[in-house]
């Protein structure tokens, strides 16, 4: 199999004229930017770093972040992004953790990189002219480029993905190569994208849907436009200059394009396929985007950064909630919740609409092996050649899956197991809730009770919910017993709801 450098050459040797990039006033065409490459790489080689080597990045979505991370490539240097809203404590963390050789930051994260003294000891390169470098960025641009730039297989190391780390540290996830180009050519067959497609590279390059909208583009000859950081007035003002034709973000991100008042005057007509993954998406929101938007292909993409792709649903709207089948290179089961723990628990599985653990094949071909130097995490989630992803779901009579939460996030109210996911789908969908999420509270009676918290979008009260939810089919035992008014709904930085932050009660009553 190609390694990734390889795999940015063929574009660079298919198409050299057509555009590949662009951020701001920098807009570079494939043999542009392929020298830009060549030439970091070079600076890196420069710096000492050798394949095999740890690079972190603790950088936002810019042309220097795309041109670091294709440098690596073609070095065999390990790219390891960093979230660059970490704090100084988070980010020795990761360097300690991973034994970078170097790191490159900029404005934004100079401060972290002051307070790691992990970073005092290593090559700081700085992009911009940021702070504390020992190096800048254009020393790594006036490089000669590398007599032999291609030093990685499809066997070697492209990235290490750190997990958000919600409970405890962060894991570094490792992956091949092959797995990362396996990974971007399924995202292009799973999509439909075409020769020459542009995407807004919006979603951070920390993140697994990040990097497979930068590799997928490269496959098919395509254009990333880069948004450093997410603005709904800058997204909608850059997908009608650029004529984006294919998004994919969480559904954080579509929501606040849908309400920005510019949305309605803005011209998407070039978007014809759009995707979303990293968190579930509401009804209300799912029709919403598709009388919008009225794609082509609207995919719900349910994965992991430790195996990109579990299942595809390629007409999501046709089955709301649904998450669809196993993708091209996967194969997924649902165990017994009570059985996950035990030996033969990848043998045990659920009955059709019963609620259990989603795991999947690790031979699949995106699969990562096992997290960076944590046997203890491979120990829980890696068993009998299986990765035991900690989601709850079924399968429905038809064989598509239904993604209901977490196991952790499962709420046990009076003997009953209740997901969350199911309740904030029916309240999604009336007129006056903006978001919602429910989460488990502690309960005398009960042990634990449901409670629903609100974003609204206009006047309405517990009363008018509670009816809303009894005119529904959610079954009575699920319907929230307490309903909490709020001024925004706790997310991670790639919108995933923080259930934790709920219990614990920190948000802000409306």
């Amino acid at each position: 199999m190609l390694d990734l450098g390889r795999t940015f050459l063929q574009s660079v040797e298919r198409r050299p004229g057509r555009l590949a990039l662009v951020d701001g006033e920098i807009r570079l065409t494939y043999a542009q930017w392929y020298d830009r490459i060549r030439r970091v790489a070079g600076g890196l080689s420069a710096l000492g770093l050798k394949r095999g080597d740890h690079l972190a990045v603790i950088l936002q979505n810019r042309w220097e972040m795309a041109t670091l991370h294709w440098a690596c490539q073609l070095l065999g240097v390990i790219v390891t992004p960093v979230n660059w809203r970490a704090k100084g404590d988070e980010l020795e963390y990761c360097v300690r953790d991973a034994e970078a050789r170097a790191i490159a930051f900029e404005a934004i994260s100079a401060e972290a990189v002051r307070e790691a003294s992990a970073c005092a000891a290593i090559p700081r390169v700085a992009i911009r002219q940021a702070a504390g470098g020992t190096h800048q960025f254009e020393d790594l641009l006036a490089a000669a480029p590398p007599e032999e730039p291609f030093r990685a297989g499809g066997e070697d190391i492209s990235l290490m993905l750190y997990t958000s780390g919600t409970t405890g540290k962060p894991k570094g996830v490792p992956r091949r190569h092959r797995a990362e180009r396996a990974a971007a050519v399924a995202q292009v067959a799973q999509y439909s994208y075409a020769v020459g497609e542009v995407t807004l590279g919006v979603m951070p390059m920390y993140h697994t849907m990040g990097v497979r909208s930068l590799l997928s583009m490269a496959i098919v000859d395509g254009t990333i436009v880069c948004l450093p950081r997410f603005d709904a007035g800058d997204a909608l003002r850059l997908i009608q200059a650029e004529k984006v034709t294919n998004l994919f973000l969480v559904p954080t991100l579509y929501h606040d394009l849908l309400a920005h008042p510019a949305f309605a005057s803005a011209d998407i007509s070039s978007v014809t396929k759009i995707g979303f993954a990293g968190a579930p998406m509401n009804d209300s929101l799912l029709q919403r985007l598709d009388e919008a938007f009225k794609p082509e292909s609207f995919v719900n993409h349910y994965g992991s950064s430790e195996i990109y792709t579990f299942t595809i649903d390629r007409k999501a709207p046709a089955k709301p909630g649904s998450a669809g089948r196993a993708g091209f290179n996967a194969r997924i089961r649902v165990v017994k919740l009570d059985a996950a723990e035990g030996r033969s628990g990848a043998e045990t599985l659920a009955a059709p609409g019963e609620e259990g653990q989603i795991i999947a094949d690790l031979a699949g071909e995106e699969a990562f092996e096992g997290y960076w130097k944590r046997p203890d995490a491979d120990a829980k989630a890696l068993r009998e050649g299986w990765y035991f992803t900690g989601d709850t779901g079924y399968f429905d009579r038809d064989g598509d899956l239904f993604v209901t939460g977490r196991v952790d996030d499962m709420i046990i109210s009076g003997g009953e197991n209740i997901s969350p996911v199911d309740i904030e789908s029916v309240l999604s969908l009336h007129p006056a809730v903006d978001e919602v999420a429910v989460a488990g509270l502690p309960d005398e009676r009960w042990g634990q009770k449901v409670v629903a918290f609100i974003k609204a979008r206009g006047p309405v009260d517990a009363g008018a919910l509670d009816a809303h939810c009894r005119e529904s089919t959610l079954p009575n035992y699920k319907r929230p017993r307490e309903y909490v008014f709020v001024q925004a709904v706790p997310k991670s930085p790639v919108g995933k709801i923080l259930r934790r932050k709920l219990v614990a009660g920190e948000y802000e009553k409306a």
